[in-house]
């Protein structure tokens, strides 16, 4: 089964786009057929992939109010993933999408023709919790929340787990909270443990292992239009392989997913 990964929070700046386009370059560097999805209309994912927001004719917009086939907006990364890119017209979709009916299934509904011929699905869900992060949530299997290991990280995290509560009730039962992914982490200091032991244990969520060590290598990354993972040795990309092998293990081996012990 071809698994949906929606890495959601409505709090910018957590490194959504770069847990996507890191997470999805390692599982292809370890032969998994990735498809991530750009759902932010600011396009950053699209941009750190190398392709220019600016320039593309075909897009997820197109894919969500147009009807066009999914197919025809997939492109090709030097990650080794295929990217469903995003433009600024996305800012217009949820307008648009709100006069729909069943307008929370409008993404599972245009990822369905292609889905089976990927084994991981990443959405990078917008900064927010409108129309577009419920397609995300609604068509996903599971639900990884990047949380800034810095104060008032936390803030809006209790919004975004009642809104998985409520699509759990309303559109997609199964979906599974598979907890929260440190990012901006620095092992030296207690801050960033106090703050992930703050959070598991106000919310009763997991950490998912390892966390994400801050590192001036993802801005670099990005800027070069490639992910992290295949630039030069460092900690961040190591960070994500080990991610990347925690949750193959525990999509396709059974094994335990590893968490961090925040304590």
């Amino acid at each position: 089964m071809t698994t949906i990964l929606a890495v959601a929070n409505q709090k910018g700046g957590v490194a959504k786009t770069t847990t996507v386009a890191s997470l999805g370059a390692a599982l292809a560097a370890s032969g998994r057929r990735v498809l991530v999805v750009d759902l932010d209309p600011q396009g950053s994912l699209t941009f750190s992939l190398g392709h220019n927001p600016d320039k593309l004719t075909a897009s997820v917009h197109e894919v969500l109010t147009a009807a066009l086939p999914v197919g025809e907006a997939i492109l090709s990364t030097d990650d080794g993933v295929d990217l469903l890119p995003a433009t600024i017209d996305l800012a217009g979709a949820e307008a648009l999408l709100l006069m729909r009916p069943g307008r929370e299934y409008t993404l599972k509904r245009a990822l369905a023709p292609v889905a089976a011929d990927y084994d991981v699905v990443l959405l990078d869900c917008p900064p927010s919790l409108g129309v577009l992060t419920l397609n995300g949530l609604t068509a996903a299997t599971a639900v990884l929340v990047p949380l800034q290991c810095e104060t008032l990280a936390h803030r809006g995290v209790g919004q975004l787990l009642t809104t998985v509560e409520e699509v759990r009730q309303i559109t997609n039962p199964d979906l599974e909270l598979l907890g929260a992914l440190a990012t901006l982490f620095d092992a030296r200091t207690t801050h960033s443990r106090d703050v992930l032991a703050d959070v598991s244990g106000q919310y009763d969520i997991p950490v998912v292992a390892p966390p994400i060590p801050r590192t001036v290598r993802f801005a670099e990354a990005s800027a070069s239009g490639t992910s992290v993972i295949s630039g030069r040795k460092n900690k961040g990309a190591e960070a994500y392989r080990e991610l990347a092998r925690n949750l193959d293990a525990y999509w396709t081996g059974g094994a335990a997913l590893q968490t961090y012990d925040a304590e």
